[in-house]
């Protein structure tokens, strides 16, 4: 291993020893490496003088450490508590100790080479941000001489002891924890930042607002409170009552059938689930998504309407208001991917279009209606399965708005 030594008139050395080896053969070679006799050498290891019989290792010195060296015949007892370390690293005296490191050239040199964030504080004037740091550092190689021994612990532990092994297998398993998230930070810095949503500037009935774009929420939400300021409650259809399930659930109060929306300098028609839900405003959902042939396009940071016709940008953070930040939680429990809104006039029909039928009714054969294939044709083209189009239409012998309905609102 290497060890720094740095001495009381400001001469740094680097010696790569054993980290077993006898104190007083280091003292041997800093005797030859900088001429000072073995006897008149003091060296200092976190404030504490460190004898001739001591080895490095039982010190808990180890590679990249720094020992201090003071001459007993030069150097009074003031200044060998100069620069000396506290227990926590940090140093007895930051001014004397940073003097030292800004008076050799070579020391400087290696240090804005090989640790460039220690040179700068050095030769700044943050002395309490280089004592933090001396801290941090030493902190570090705490943290890692503590994973050391129990590695090397774990190494002559029994083979045949059920708790060493589950200490192994932990270490194993932290190991490799480890290495994948130091492969990260090095290759994929960015997955530890937080992702910021898609928002885009909208008008729903005139009125300009962000929309939260989800495609994977099933259906457009639009709250009561954003509702009511577009002047859209009047248009209420409280028959679609019931309760939105997905990570959460929420309230559905109706459902408003059409409404204009602007994106762009383009008109949309759009429907919404109203929901009791102050804290989302609006969500643009998978189903306005498909009928609208949309494109969410991240290379060019847009997205695309209509099939490219038009193309708005996604905001940036700065764009978003802070309170925003809850509404992709409670957009998830709104109407998250899966979700199924048990309306109060639907249930029934929510619980028998699996089986193909209701119970207690009778239904005509709707597929020998001849206009029912291009009923069909027309409501896929909206973007729904076709085995969801004929079960829906059969439910409601073959009356295509109430089907269309039905699919716009499950």
């Amino acid at each position: 291993m290497k060890i720094t030594v740095m001495s009381a008139d400001e001469q740094f050395i680097t010696l790569d020893v054993d980290p077993d080896e006898l104190v007083e053969n280091v003292k041997a070679l800093l005797e030859v490496e900088m001429r000072v006799p073995l006897q008149q050498q003091q060296l200092l290891f976190n404030g504490n003088e460190i004898r001739n019989s001591d080895r490095l290792s039982a010190l808990g010195i180890r590679d990249g450490d720094l020992v201090m060296m003071v001459s007993r015949a030069s150097s009074s007892s003031a200044s060998t508590n100069d620069l000396s370390f506290n227990p926590d690293g940090s140093a007895v005296n930051p001014g004397a100790f940073q003097q030292h490191v800004r008076r050799d050239s070579n020391m400087m040199t290696q240090l804005l080479q090989t640790d460039p964030e220690f040179a700068q504080l050095v030769l700044g004037n943050d002395l309490n941000r280089l004592q933090d740091l001396l801290r941090e550092r030493h902190h570090q190689r705490s943290e890692l001489r503590r994973r050391q021994e129990e590695e090397l612990a774990l190494l002559y532990a029994d083979p045949f002891d059920v708790e060493s092994q589950k200490k192994i297998e932990a270490a194993i398993r932290q190991k490799g924890i480890d290495e994948n998230w130091a492969a990260a930070l090095e290759h994929n810095p960015e997955a530890f930042a937080r992702v910021v949503m898609l928002y885009v500037d909208m008008e729903v009935n005139g009125v300009p607002l962000k929309a939260f774009v989800d495609s994977g929420a099933q259906s457009t939400i639009i709250s009561k409170s954003c509702a009511e300021r577009c002047g859209l409650l009047r248009l209420l259809d409280q028959r679609y009552k019931g309760i939105a399930h997905g990570v959460g659930q929420s309230e559905i109060l109706g459902r408003i059938h059409v409404a204009p929306i602007k994106i762009g300098n383009i008109f949309y028609p759009c429907s919404f689930m109203v929901l009791d839900a102050p804290n989302m405003e609006f969500l643009f959902g998978l189903d306005m998504l498909r009928k609208h042939q949309c494109i969410i396009d991240l290379k060019e940071n847009v997205l695309r309407v209509g099939g490219g016709e038009v193309s708005v940008p996604f905001l940036q953070e700065k764009d978003i208001p802070t309170h925003f930040l809850d509404e992709e939680r409670l957009s998830k429990q709104a109407s998250g991917s899966g979700s199924v809104p048990e309306s109060l006039g639907t249930k029934e029909k929510n619980d028998n279009l699996s089986t193909g039928g209701r119970s207690g009714a009778t239904h005509g054969d709707t597929t020998q209606d001849p206009n029912f294939e291009a009923k069909v044709s027309k409501l896929v083209e909206l973007g729904f399965g076709r085995d969801a189009v004929i079960q829906a239409l059969k439910f409601f012998d073959g009356n295509e708005e109430q089907a269309a309905g039905y699919l716009f609102g499950g």
